[in-house]
């Protein structure tokens, strides 16, 4: 063990094993749920994968190219060994984004702006600006039931058609106007 700590500590594992730790505590706080692993890797060439994985991978692999190339190298190549860990570990990640593109599927992402235009029809006692809820039907056939308020004095009944204009982020809710259906 103490073999394994003196290499991973010292000259150039010791570069990899810094950016492990950091790697390390950024899974933390992933898991805590303080961050989500939405952003793509495009710009290291690796799209179609989220960052938080790909980095990951990248650094956890030019790590143990590092530390097994601290081990192979002579003292002369060992120089080398820094710079060509993390480019053997980015063609590794390369060769398994298509692999990993497929545990994370980029299609049929919905948002709640999908709902604006879309005919909603009132399912609590009222609608109002303070108060409603309001069913919608979503264009794969999905329904949910969604926060409304209307403008100005309109006030909607249960069961009657409204129109979804508009999305207010800060409020979580749709803006709803009066809809007469043309049949």
């Amino acid at each position: 063990m103490g073999e394994f700590l003196h290499t991973a500590l010292s000259f150039p594992t010791v570069v990899f094993t810094f950016l492990l730790v950091v790697v390390a505590a950024y899974w933390l706080v992933v898991i805590t749920g303080l961050f989500e692993l939405e952003d793509d890797a495009a710009w290291l060439g690796l799209g179609g994968v989220p960052a938080g994985i790909a980095i990951s991978l990248l650094i956890a692999l030019a790590w143990l190219l590092c530390l097994i190339g601290s081990q192979v190298a002579g003292r002369g190549a060992l120089i080398a060994v820094p710079f060509a860990a993390p480019v053997l570990a980015w063609l590794a990640v390369r060769g398994l984004r298509v692999r990993l593109r497929r545990l994370f599927p980029q299609g049929d992402r919905h948002s709640r702006a999908d709902f604006v235009g879309q005919m909603c029809v009132i399912r609590t006692g009222a609608a109002t600006s303070d108060f409603g809820q309001a069913e919608v039907t979503a264009a794969d056939g999905s329904s949910a039931v969604v926060q409304v308020r209307t403008t100005g004095q309109d006030r909607l009944a249960r069961g009657d058609n409204a129109l979804i204009f508009e999305y207010d982020k800060d409020g979580e809710f749709f803006w709803v106007m009066p809809y007469e259906s043309e049949h």
